[in-house]
């Protein structure tokens, strides 16, 4: 039998080619191919849109996790009115305040100076506090203020410490009278400061402190305060979940109207709100809990304080005052 030419190979293999494609198209094969792909169009089609709307809803759902609603407020200001002056003896150091307060208790921070711990860390002798402390007092007479209205405060969580009796002491040498706060009251004064009259029926008050932690809050016409652990609280060997469980305790009694927004304020409150402060806004809506990385010991308790108040309580919007402190309420508190 005779080998088949190349040419030969080429022309049988082109009539059963052509044989296979009459079947295919003669009994249907093209109908098929042609109803199968808008399946296989529709199913990648579907795919693309589903993977399209997957990643737009991510999207969506971290610019929302993202966003945090501002606070747009001013409060009204003094009408003339007068300097006074008030320091706080903290479990930290010093803070002083000098305001203009009016006749209907409107008032300004004129100047103010954060935690000042000169006198309790660095002052050994009752001399060496005599001698700061004037200097101190110095200079809030020179700014305007006059002797009988400055003010010296304790607050709740230093009032038992070593070195404030030593000032405290010293003070009244000097004719000065010191007060002191129970934690209730300390709560109470912030609020009075820090939550506007429009806000107190929608609103509470935290007061991170290092000794304490103050939560109050207006219900039924009553001021109501409840105290729990300061930022420190680690000092004395208090875990973070016992911190935790007890201050979630004390939210839960915030009536539900009452948490659409906190004002809050305190050692730890500031140290969070100069990470995300626009400007020298007065007010400066913390981020979430989640979002601070911390360093330190006193930061990350003030943290945990913060994390249990809002989870307990599903607050959204945390508003840290610059202006305010306790202390001023004290002030407004004054004849």
């Amino acid at each position: 039998m005779q080998r088949l030419t190349v040419a030969g190979r080429l022309l049988i293999a082109a009539i059963i080619v052509g044989a296979i494609y009459y079947g295919f198209t003669k009994f249907g094969g093209q109908d098929a191919l042609k109803k199968l792909a808008p399946e296989t169009t529709a199913s990648a089609s579907n795919t693309a849109d589903s993977n399209s709307s997957s990643s737009s809803e991510e999207n969506s759902s971290s610019a929302t996790e993202g966003e945090k609603t501002s606070f747009d407020y001013t409060p009204p200001g003094p009408i003339a009115g007068k300097l006074k002056g008030v320091v706080e003896l903290g479990a930290s150091g010093f803070n002083s305040f000098i305001i203009r307060i009016d006749a209907d208790k409107r008032w300004k921070l004129e100047k103010a100076d954060f935690g000042n711990s000169l006198v309790i860390e660095n002052m050994a002798s009752d001399d060496d506090i005599r001698a700061g402390l004037k200097k101190y007092i110095g200079g809030m007479l020179d700014y305007g203020v006059s002797g009988k209205d400055i003010h010296f405060v304790v607050s709740s969580g230093a009032v038992k410490a070593e070195g404030t009796q030593k000032i405290i002491k010293v003070l009244k040498s000097l004719k000065y009278f010191v007060n002191t706060v129970t934690p209730e009251q300390e709560g109470i004064l912030g609020l009075q400061c820090v939550q506007p009259a429009e806000y107190a029926d929608n609103s509470f008050v935290a007061d991170i402190g290092s000794g304490n932690t103050k939560i109050s809050w207006k219900e039924n016409g009553k001021l109501k305060s409840e105290e729990s652990y300061g930022a420190k609280y680690f000092q004395n060997g208090v875990d973070d979940e016992t911190v935790a469980k007890e201050v979630s305790e004390k939210s839960k009694k915030i009536p539900e109207a009452n948490r659409k927004t906190c004002f809050i304020i305190g050692g730890v409150p500031f140290e969070l709100a100069k990470k995300v402060r626009k400007g020298k806004e007065r007010y400066t809506v913390l981020d979430a809990p989640s979002a601070y990385q911390l360093d330190n010991a006193k930061s990350k308790a003030g943290l945990n304080i913060y994390k249990a108040i809002a989870e307990t309580t599903g607050c959204q919007q945390f508003v840290f005052d610059w202006d305010a402190n306790f202390t001023i309420g004290f002030l407004l508190a004054l004849p």
